[in-house]
Order: structure tokens, then sequence, then C-alpha cells
């Protein structure tokens, strides 16, 4: 088949919800990715950012491979030894905490919402989130998204979300009172259009949690991993949240996600209250496992921080080139380039070239290469990039 008839059957057979570019992907290796017609692509926004370690890295493949064949799925009624590593690789290189797993981001943060409503006392019903999050697409996660355009067509929602403006202290002590169970935020914001929180803001929600016996729970499902040049976000603030909720790059490419909760929050946690019929599933698990072993035994955390600092320097000198780029923002490998005009037309025209970009918030290109990435190829991106900028001039 050719790409028009792929398509062609998307159009018949494919529900239509999703944006699609008008490409057939049909492998992906560390940082490229091939279509049908064999053109070559420099993918500088892995698979949403689920590919945080490269497309189809040889560990990860390697570990899938054999879990194949070994077992494929177990259901919770039993142990498996794949959940119970993955939990305490997490557990030590976060906060100490025990781990839920779903399938996604959405999945943990509808968990971590729960929890937060389970755990608190029965008057406690409110969360806080900030204008422009993204939480996921469940109907609890969706109202916790503070985007208005996200809750169109779904009304009324889920009452109890209350929003606040992101990095606005005033705001969020003056919504605060004794019947939130939670503040659930974004270290970095994503799809916001990368946004960093304040160290000032952070510490005044562990304070404000504390306060009033709420919880702090932080989405990091872009932020966790090592994206940011930490395990964690939240490790580069001088506060420890009681929940975070993890997806995307935690699987290497298959669909995992999990909730980290301290122990004596996670304990309210008991049978009945939540579960996930694949949540946790040994190949999925494998896959976890694997991704840690290579961020550790290649020196990826690192690498980041230097690629990050490295892609930061390219990106400010395209700056200086262009007046449409406003400034540069953003921690490690996720960065994000503000524009002051749309950018849809910059990214078509990288991707014609070779290159994949993002665009969100319709002025914010996104740059989040995975942490294989290399000097050569932040050049080329750039260079691309860069062509695409000019045919705008």
């Amino acid at each position: 088949m050719n790409t028009q008839e792929v398509i062609a059957l998307f159009d018949k057979y494919v529900i239509g919800n999703y944006g699609r570019l008008p490409k057939v992907i049909t492998k992906g290796l560390n940082n490229k990715l091939w279509d049908l017609e064999g053109n070559e692509i420099l993918d500088m926004f892995p698979g949403w950012a689920v590919s945080g370690i490269g497309h189809c890295h040889p560990k990860v493949v390697q570990a899938v491979q054999k879990q194949a064949a070994e077992l494929l799925h177990m259901d919770n009624t039993f142990y498996t030894l794949q959940q119970g590593q993955l939990a305490k690789m997490l557990s030590e290189r976060g906060f100490g905490g025990k781990s839920f797993f779903c399938n996604s981001g959405a999945e943990a943060n509808e968990a971590a919402l729960k929890l937060a409503r389970k755990h608190t006392p029965r008057e406690k019903y409110k969360f806080i989130t900030a204008e422009k999050s993204f939480h996921g697409r469940t109907f609890a996660t969706v109202t916790a998204t503070g985007q208005p355009k996200y809750h169109e067509g779904f009304l009324p929602l889920p009452a109890g979300f209350v929003y606040v403006p992101y990095n606005d202290i005033d705001a969020l002590q003056e919504a605060f009172d004794d019947e939130v169970a939670a503040v659930m935020i974004e270290p970095i914001q994503g799809e916001g259009g990368v946004h960093e929180a304040t160290a000032e803001y952070m510490q005044t929600i562990r304070d404000l949690c504390d306060e009033h016996r709420a919880l702090m729970i932080l989405d990091e499902v872009q932020t966790g991993m090592g994206r940011t040049g930490r395990w964690f976000g939240y490790q580069h603030y001088e506060v420890t949240p009681d929940i975070i909720t993890l997806a995307k790059s935690l699987g290497g490419g298959l669909a995992i996600g999990a909730m980290m909760a301290r122990p004596e929050i996670a304990a309210s946690l008991v049978p009945g209250t939540h579960a996930s019929t694949f949540g946790g599933n040994p190949l999925a698990c494998a896959a976890g496992i694997a991704v840690i072993e290579a961020i550790e035994q290649e020196e990826l955390i690192d690498n980041t921080n230097k690629m990050g600092q490295y892609a930061r320097e390219k990106l400010e000198q395209l700056k200086q080139a262009y007046p449409v780029i406003d400034h540069i923002r953003g921690k490690g490998l996720m960065l994000g380039i503000q524009l002051t005009l749309p950018g849809s037309t910059i990214v078509s025209r990288c991707l014609k070239k070779g290159l994949r970009i993002n665009c969100t918030q319709e002025t914010v290109l996104r740059f989040m290469p995975s942490m294989t990435v290399t000097r050569e190829e932040i050049d080329n991106a750039v260079g691309i990039l860069d062509e695409a900028l000019n045919e705008e001039e």
C-alpha cells in the first residue's frame, strides 16, 4: 500500500479524533523515523515524548522480546517479579514511595485524584490545578486540565475543581481553604507551553498543603524519567511531594503509567478502591526496568544536561537571527521556543525538510529530543529549523 491508500484506510475505518500528519511511519530507530516511501525524518519530539531514550532502544527491545516469550500478562490477583522490581527502582530514585501501575498518564492522574479523596477527610473534595495545565482526557483529568477548549462538549464536568494562574502565589493562597483535598501541578507545563514552576511557587504549594492537611500531587508524566536533567522534575526544588504520576517515557515506547505515593498515603488505597486490569503487566514492567537500566548504564541524565545546554545555545543563536523568536525556555531536554506568531506553518515546513518538532499553544515550538541525542543531531535539527524560519521572513 502507498501513503494515500493507508490514509484512505484510516478515513474509512478509524475514528477521526486525531489531527494526523500526512506520513505513514513504518520504522523508528534512536532519533530517526522512516516513512512508507523510505524518507528519513529526524525526530525531535519522539512519540509525543514517549520514546525518551530513543525509538526501539536495543535494551528495551531485548527485554520485551525475552518477556514476551515467557509471560505477556498476568492479573493482579497474583504477584509478578517485574512489577515488584520496577516499583523498587522507582522508589529508590524518588522519595521512597510505593507505586500503583496503570496504562497511561491520564490513568495515573485519575488514580492520584482518587487516592487524595480517599486519604483525606470526607469534607475535602476540592482540587486546585493551574490554568493552561494538561492532565488527561478522562472525565476527572480533563476537568483537572485548566483549558476550557478541552471542556467543550462535555459539560457539566465533575464538581470541585478550581483553577489558578500558574506561578501566581496570591491566587493560590486565595483559592485555598479546608475543603481542598489536593493541589495537582506540573513542575513544567508541557502542553501549556513549557512553563517552569518557580521555587517560591513550589514551596508555597508545599506549605499550604501542610497547613490545610491537603496533598501535593505533581504530574510528572512529561517531566519524569530524566527529561529535565534529574530523575524527576520535583528534584530541581527543595520540596518533596506526596504523590507523583508518571507515564510517557517510563515504558520506552510501551503503554505504562504509574502513581507513586508516600507509604502512609498509599495505605489508603486498599483492595476494592481502585484497580487496572492491564496495569503493571510483565511486558510493560520489563520495558520500564530496561529504561531505567539504560538511563543509568549509558549515563543519559548526564547527556540530557549537556545536550540540553548545547541545544539551548544553538537555539539562542537562532533567536539572534530571527526576531520571530521571542525567547527560549525550559530545562534539560524539555525546551520551548516562544514565537511572536503562530508556529504551525513552521512545523509543517520542518517536516517536509525531514525534521519533526511540535507546536503547542499556537506560538510555542517544542524541542524535546530523546536523552540519547547527539551534538550532530542537534546541529542538523537546528539547521533545518533555520531553513524553515528563513522562509518565514
